[in-house]
């Protein structure tokens, strides 16, 4: 990786987790301020091949999960933000990828890193989240408190949007943790409420402004949606087992399928890569299209590769 100068830089890492809240938040932020790639971890090092593809009856290599780390150079050269984006946790040297993590941080002058996660409480899905923090330093949790976030007290913090920020503690690295607040009930469902949250907590720390608004739509129409299925659930408690299959087939697995897409959501789609190609703070809204059609996973590469920078 070439040795790269920055202003001030922040960097924010983000892996699948809890409610997709760190994932969704992190390429809501990449999106909107139009990053492009920066480097790239050699997916050798992290995973192995665990499986092969089938399509059409041919049989293909598995595709690793890839580690990608994306740039947004401050136009008024106040601080740059980078942004890591791991496609899956690694299953076995987790310590050892983190800390390779913060060396590059530290040879980059990274100032501050960031991890996003979820946290599960009886909160309605129709409320806004609250956002509960921790961090490396003490003497960071003075600001902490004036964000009006509310600090852990204690507890863990899972995988490595925890890990990563305890080799920063031992690398002597300002480290924070923004958790957003969503719905135990649903835990495994996306709650883009919580994303909306945390990065409304991060853009005023890093004095950075997005437009939050097609975020704030999603959340609203998903908190409306599981509202009204608590409602159902709640209803239906204490009846028959046979009486409950609407809610527990509401939503699908996340088990992979063999997209079929209506010529109609094609062109649509390609459209929209257009756009997202000529403006990519278009790309979440095509992201939005990619998830509600089910193909974001067949689409990932060509989607990141709208960031990839352009000499």
């Amino acid at each position: 990786m070439d040795e790269i100068k920055l202003v001030k830089p922040w960097m924010v890492a983000v892996w699948p987790g809890m409610g997709h809240v760190a994932i969704s938040a992190g390429f809501y932020l990449m999106s909107k301020l139009g990053m492009h790639t920066l480097a790239e971890f050699s997916p050798r090092e992290l995973f192995d091949t665990d499986h092969v593809e089938v399509k059409n009856g041919i049989i293909r290599p598995g595709q690793l999960p890839r580690s990608r780390l994306f740039l947004w150079k401050d136009p008024q050269g106040k601080r740059d933000i980078v942004v890591f984006i791991g496609e899956a946790q690694p299953p076995l040297g987790k310590h050892a990828f983190c800390q390779k993590l913060i060396e590059l941080a530290k040879q980059w002058g990274v100032e501050r890193i960031f991890t996003f996660a979820a946290m599960a409480t009886d909160m309605h899905p129709e409320h806004a989240s609250r956002v509960f923090a921790a961090a490396t330093k003490k003497e960071s949790l003075a600001e902490l408190k004036q964000q009006d976030l509310e600090l852990l007290k204690g507890g863990q913090v899972s995988g490595l949007n925890g890990i990563v920020l305890g080799v920063a503690a031992e690398q002597d690295l300002c480290g924070i943790c923004l958790l957003g607040e969503m719905p135990h009930i649903f835990a495994q469902l996306p709650f883009p409420q919580a994303a909306l949250s945390v990065l409304k907590v991060f853009t005023k720390m890093a004095d950075i402004e997005i437009d939050l608004t097609e975020l704030a739509q999603q959340a609203q129409e998903v908190g409306e949606k599981l509202g009204e299925l608590l409602a159902t659930v709640e209803r239906s408690m204490g009846q028959q087992e046979e009486d409950q299959p609407e809610f527990e087939t509401a939503y699908e697995s996340d088990e992979p399928t063999e997209p079929r897409l209506a010529p109609a959501d094609e062109q649509r789609l390609e459209a929209l890569f257009q756009q997202a190609g000529e403006n990519r703070s278009k790309a979440y809204e095509l992201k939005n299209e990619l998830d509600r059609l089910g193909v974001f996973k067949e689409y990932e590469d060509r989607f990141l590769d709208l960031f990839r920078k352009v000499d």
